[in-house]
């Protein structure tokens, strides 16, 4: 049995019956890759259970202590029943890209059962007229809660059910899996009493080890060698949020990215890809008659992991605000602006130290908590309280070979994440393959068109891309034109003689 963490925690805290807080993705797979060149859903159950002993959060379900007078507990699910999380359904015909986004975003507006380990897999057949997709693909929607891990121990979940090639065989596990008795709620109780014996002490060796980054912070701002922005302008993603989402999300080449960066030096891909969403914000919301003349700013999580941490559990993550640019029409000058703005927020954020965040949330009083986000969104003060972020971006690390999953090999991947009361538009990052996608998920009410905003991304790519490694197009030379300038003594007045030498026009 082991305690979340009070940012863990926190994940649980924030969830309302319209702000459901799972991250996830939708991934697409070629089954004429599998052996037989076909997968039932017999095989994915089977797949999966060979595969649990490889990750800790699929078989781990919360404990909560009474009246929430402390954090919840993990414990191995003693009841853990494996095709309540893995399930199977089709798209009607055509089975386009338009149906596949619409069932995806009604999957991840539902909420997770918390009684019951916190993840869910919803296997989509029927893509039979996607894009760029094989006929006879299927999707794999994944759904976990934020409380169970970060876009980087994500990776665990993902490598377990991933191999590198499409025959691979599994690992047995070292140790016989051992679901845990429920505890009750007496031990837990004891067990939180124990805790907040040691709470004070906690709390001042917080205080010490912060006292001199928070120091370093006050000094930056008075000289203003650091910024700290405290609000962002109001938009139509700034308010209270309905049930409903929607989804929808593009597809890039790495390489050109990469070249876009290397093409500006200083510039990093995470720049470019901020760039490319404040071009799209800045289009979307003029095309709405909506774009206000501050930039819009945007919540970018950063792993607070150090190399030790690398294979922890749960939540260990920091967030820097990052003003996007979306006041600057140019493309270049965005992009140089973005990787001026970025400096500076890294620059605050490891000054103040990028574990503080995760180290405060541990003094987070569990039961005002959850009474708070649920007052905030029943309230509607998100619709009336100055906007701290407008958006939220996050680029999550993938790997560059191809990946195969029951068999299937992978041909694309897009992300999922939560949207809550006042920042109404999540756009997560993934790169697989040498490709690259950004998605939107977002309230309804909010974003009506995802399609739309799809396109918008489109566009700023392309007018980023043509304004920084395209080639300028020749111009073309009539042949009437070229007669002439081959003809012997016909020079053109302080450009060249009829020998072909410069001259240069006199002053």
């Amino acid at each position: 049995m082991q305690q979340l963490s009070g940012l863990d925690s926190s994940f649980l805290y924030l969830e309302t019956g319209t702000t459901p807080m799972h991250i996830g993705s939708m991934a697409i797979y070629d089954q004429s890759t599998a052996p037989g060149g076909h997968v039932t859903f017999k095989e994915i159950l089977e797949f999966f259970e060979k595969r649990l002993h490889k990750a800790r959060s699929f078989r781990q379900r919360l404990a909560r202590v009474p009246l929430s007078l402390d954090y919840p507990y993990w414990i191995e699910d003693p009841d853990f029943d494996l095709e309540f999380h893995v399930r199977h359904i089709a798209l009607p015909r055509p089975g386009d890209w338009r149906q596949l986004c619409i069932q995806a975003a009604r999957l991840h507006a539902r909420p997770l059962d918390l009684s019951r380990p916190l993840w869910e897999a919803y296997v989509i057949e029927g893509l039979d007229n996607v894009a760029g997709i094989p006929k006879g693909s299927f999707a794999l929607v994944m759904k976990i809660h934020h409380a169970a891990i970060d876009g980087v121990s994500g990776a665990e979940m993902a490598a377990a059910i991933h191999d590198l090639s499409p025959d691979a065989d599994v690992d047995e596990p070292i140790e016989q899996w051992q679901p845990e008795r429920l505890p009750t709620g007496v031990e837990l109780l004891t067990r939180s009493m124990a805790r907040s014996i040691r709470t004070p002490l906690k709390f001042g060796k917080l205080l010490y080890r912060s006292a001199p980054s928070l120091g370093k912070v006050v000094a930056g701002l008075s000289t203003r060698q650091l910024k700290l922005k405290l609000r962002a302008p109001k938009t139509r993603f700034n308010a209270t949020v309905s049930s409903h989402r929607v989804f929808d999300g593009c597809q890039f080449d790495l390489d050109d990215i990469k070249a876009i960066k290397n093409s500006q030096p200083g510039t990093t891909v995470n720049d470019v890809i901020v760039s490319i969403c404040g071009g799209a914000l800045r289009k979307y919301l003029l095309s709405k008659d909506e774009l206000p003349n501050e930039s819009l700013v945007a919540m970018v999580p950063m792993s607070a992991r150090s190399a030790e941490q690398r294979a922890s559990a749960g939540n260990l993550v920091t967030a820097m605000s990052l003003p996007i640019r979306s006041d600057i029409d140019d493309p270049l000058e965005r992009l140089l602006a973005v990787n001026g703005e970025s400096i500076q927020a890294k620059k605050l954020t490891y000054t103040m130290g990028p574990d503080l965040a995760a180290d405060a949330a541990e003094f987070l009083p569990s039961t005002i908590s959850g009474l708070l986000a649920r007052t905030y969104g029943s309230s509607g003060l998100a619709d009336k309280a100055p906007p701290i972020f407008n958006t939220v971006i996050t680029n999550v690390p993938g790997v560059n070979v191809p990946l195969y999953s029951m068999g299937s090999k992978m041909v694309g991947i897009y992300g999922l994440g939560p949207v809550v009361h006042g920042v109404g538009l999540f756009q997560p990052v993934m790169s697989y393959n040498n490709k690259i996608t950004i998605s939107a998920v977002a309230d309804r009410e909010a974003m009506p068109d995802p399609a739309f905003y799809v396109e918008c991304l489109q566009k700023s790519f392309d007018e980023l891309k043509t304004a920084t490694i395209t080639p300028a197009p020749k111009k073309k030379v009539s042949r009437k034109a070229k007669k002439k300038s081959a003809k012997p003594g016909r020079a053109a007045k302080g450009i060249g003689n009829a020998n072909g030498s410069a001259e240069t026009p006199a002053n």
